[in-house]
């Protein structure tokens, strides 16, 4: 399929609805806390979602016959992306807890996510939080034009497994823009050099999905959580990139923060 390429309308759009993705995902980070319910954060990011004039692209998405039934993604500790926001699941210290929040806003989507420790965590967890950031920006730094999807993918495969974490292989980053899943596909496995080659004006979602343990994974009952097989803890760091002559600009970047570095 063709990669859709953004013109200046288009990158105009996508800078509204990604800077709304990244201040809504702010929002629910600074809540987490031991005690609170992922329902709660859900509640808190359905609000913020439409106090900024966007909706969720989440709720009501469909897969097959089934409708995500949330306005956010949270999932807690061996869950790896689409977990279903709960009253009954509290959050304990020692837990980590990955949001995951995709906006429609005047018709373009913001996509993001990032995994918050929850009080104080096992120092393996901890690293993996660390390392999982890490190579998201190394991921970052790899889209530049001229390179290839498999240059990203290889960066980010090389330094997790370094570390002596696995990355999931079930789930990809994407490009993204009118809809939430647009070409090319964006693994965080694959041989440098492959891959479409990398133009300016491509809006990619890159996301690193790292597990503790094996790389294996499944989907529970619901149709929608994916759980390590192995129950081990899963981190997942995720932005919208914006490919330009100038380097890689990451999108989703809270407003009230200074835009990081991706070298």
């Amino acid at each position: 399929m063709t990669i859709p390429i953004k013109d200046d309308r288009a990158i105009a759009r996508m800078r509204e609805s990604c800077r709304i993705a990244a201040n809504v995902l702010h929002e629910l980070k600074a809540l987490v806390r031991p005690g609170i319910s992922t329902q709660d954060l859900e509640e808190a990011g359905r609000l913020a979602i439409n106090r900024c004039g966007a909706r969720s692209a989440c709720y009501g998405y469909q897969l097959g016959s089934r409708r995500y039934p949330a306005h956010t993604c949270i999932s807690v500790n061996e869950e790896v992306v689409h977990g279903i926001p709960s009253l009954r699941r509290i959050l304990h210290d020692g837990d980590i807890v990955s949001i995951d929040i995709v906006v429609s806003y005047e018709g373009y989507i913001g996509d993001n996510a990032g995994t918050v420790a929850v009080g104080l965590v096992d120092p393996a967890v901890g690293d993996l939080l660390r390392v999982t950031q890490e190579a998201l920006q190394l991921g970052i730094a790899q889209a530049v034009i001229g390179n290839r999807i498999g240059d990203i993918s290889f960066a980010v495969q090389q330094f997790v497994e370094r570390h002596g974490f696995s990355v999931v292989r079930d789930m990809v980053g994407h490009g993204v823009g009118v809809s939430m899943h647009e070409p090319p596909e964006v693994p965080n496995f694959g041989r440098r050099g492959t891959g479409d080659k990398i133009r300016a004006g491509m809006t990619l979602a890159i996301e690193p999905m790292v597990n503790l343990g094996s790389y294996r994974t499944k989907t529970l009952g619901d149709g929608w959580t994916v759980v390590t097989a192995d129950a081990s803890p899963s981190a997942h760091f995720e932005h919208t990139v914006l490919t330009t002559e100038h380097g890689p600009e990451i999108l989703t970047l809270p407003t009230l923060l200074p835009a990081p570095s991706a070298t």
